[in-house]
């Protein structure tokens, strides 16, 4: 039986052609990592350039739909049969929600986006590292970690577990494209889950290398450890052994444990440097921070610089909405495997606010505790994060005692991440080349981490995180549009079966008349 699984997962399309184009991208890479780079400086100016406005804009439009729908008459729908009970408790369930979607980028960015910020604040006229550039900056990072990016993982994870557990359909892009449209051609099908697999595939190589140089820096910083691609793909390969023991132990296991395990810590460390730190000053500039995010959301959801050309929203937004449409496919599917019996309502809110919401303590705490340093008592970490931000997180720690314990933990933070997203990544993948297989081979879930493993060392080899950054800008440029569609196929689908339940419900007093 498990030899015909294999057999199946090995002969499907999108297994064959998502890993060819992988695995050649890879050897590119490891023969020519000169053209790759230079290929790939190219293609992130005329992307970032050209199509910012569409990710913009997309994304706005993703926002307010996923809103709409949980506050809609569609809310209180549930995700599988009428009646049905929550698969994970909400503590295990926010637990690899957060962990999956933007665990180990919050806690690359948290310190070094607020303090570059600070340096080089996103609005101009406004002075650097002046009290402004300090309340800009921290507004910018809620916005870049807020629920725009949530906003996508919620439209592929609700399209996605809507028809899984509501009308019985695999868990794949493709299904959900066609599911108004059933005469669609398998062709067509099977090129949307290729894009899709290819899109997994480079945000998960864009999150896993930041990770890797985030530990080789901080590895240098504390440790004196090179910082060089060597050492950064030999801690690739750590990562690599890791996470395939993690998942191939599946979800109630090794996932599940690792979600619970990263989320206890991250609570513990938010708990003492909220208490250690500046407490008041975080409270206060949190607080305003939030009030600054509601006042300018419109704003900032739709801000371009077309009439000075100033690169930063091409830098940052469009970049990070780029990263996480990217990681849609992944971040979606895994959050629909988990979601089996919450109602439109639980999971709109769930994904949209409780993640984000951490994500802005986490940012309040360590980047507000930067900035008030740097402020108020003449440190100058936000010049130590322009020269390296992957030190950014340990530049912050060596001002507090027990330094190098604290680095420690920070490592091990680091790594669980790490771990837990690729674990879950390869665990996505598997299911999305075996059509749609809720639990797939372990052989096809080793073919996928390695493949992941390999397109991360290359792209950090080759250009860093410039092509790390480029990788998920051109993957997601496609499947921007694939999203719209996503999104009025499930529209005209709960608006059918709303009409269709209305209609039932009207006949079967009728026939009791009768």
């Amino acid at each position: 039986m498990k030899k015909n699984r294999d057999r199946a997962s090995y002969n499907n399309p999108v297994f064959k052609i998502s890993a060819i184009i992988v695995g050649l991208f890879t050897i590119w890479g490891a023969f020519s990592p000169d053209s790759l780079a230079k290929n790939a400086s190219t293609v992130f100016s005329f992307t970032s350039k050209s199509f910012g406005w569409l990710y913009l804009l997309s994304v706005a439009v993703f926002v307010f739909f996923c809103l709409y729908l949980a506050f809609s008459k569609y809310g209180s729908m549930k995700l599988g049969p009428d009646g049905e009970k929550a698969e994970y408790s909400l503590f295990a369930w926010i637990s690899m929600l957060f962990s999956a979607g933007f665990g180990v980028g919050i806690v690359f960015w948290g310190v070094a986006e607020p303090l570059t910020h600070f340096s080089s604040p996103p609005l101009p006229g406004v002075e650097p590292q002046s009290a402004e550039a300090a309340r800009v900056a921290m507004r910018y990072s809620f916005f870049n970690w807020g629920i725009h990016q949530w906003s996508v993982f919620a439209i592929v994870g609700l399209a996605l577990a809507y028809y899984q557990y509501r009308h019985k359909r695999r868990v794949l892009v493709g299904e959900v494209l066609s599911a108004n449209h059933p005469e669609k051609r398998k062709k067509l099908k099977s090129a949307v889950n290729i894009l899709a697999v290819i899109a997994t595939v480079t945000g998960i190589a864009t999150s896993m290398g930041m990770g890797v140089l985030q530990i080789n820096g901080g590895l240098n910083y504390v440790f004196s450890v090179p910082n060089n691609p060597l050492v950064q793909i030999g801690i690739v390969g750590i990562m690599l052994a890791l996470y395939l023991v993690s998942a191939t132990t599946g979800i109630d296991k090794g996932i599940k444990i690792l979600s619970n395990t990263n989320m206890i810590m991250v609570l513990a460390l938010m708990m003492f440097f909220l208490f250690r730190g500046p407490t008041v000053f975080i409270f206060e500039s949190f607080v305003l921070a939030i009030g600054d995010y509601i006042q300018h959301f419109v704003e900032m959801s739709f801000y371009l610089t077309p009439y000075t050309g100033e690169a930063w929203v091409q830098d940052w937004t469009v970049f990070y909405w780029a990263w996480v449409i990217a990681w849609s496919p992944f971040v979606g599917s895994f959050v629909a495997r988990i979601s089996k019996g919450r109602t439109i309502r639980e999971f709109v809110i769930g994904v949209m606010v409780v993640p984000p919401a951490i994500g802005f303590v986490w940012m309040a705490i360590f980047g507000g505790t930067g900035l008030y340093m740097d402020l108020f008592q003449g440190t100058a970490i936000s010049e130590a994060v322009s020269q390296d931000v992957t030190t950014a997180i340990f530049v912050l720690l060596k001002e507090f005692p027990l330094y190098t314990l604290l680095s420690v933990i920070m490592l091990v933070l680091i790594v669980i991440f790490l771990v837990t997203s690729a674990d879950s990544a390869v665990f996505v993948l598997g299911m999305m080349t075996s059509e749609g297989d809720l639990n797939p081979s372990n052989r096809v879930k080793v073919i996928w981490g390695v493949l992941m493993a390999g397109i991360t060392a290359v792209l950090i080899a080759s250009s860093g995180l410039k092509g790390l950054q480029t990788a998920s800008l051109v993957s997601a440029l496609p499947f921007t549009i694939i999203l719209g569609i996503i999104s009025i196929s499930l529209y005209k689908s709960l608006s059918r079966e709303r009409k269709e339940a209305k209609a039932q419900a009207q006949t079967v007093p009728l026939q009791k008349a009768q």
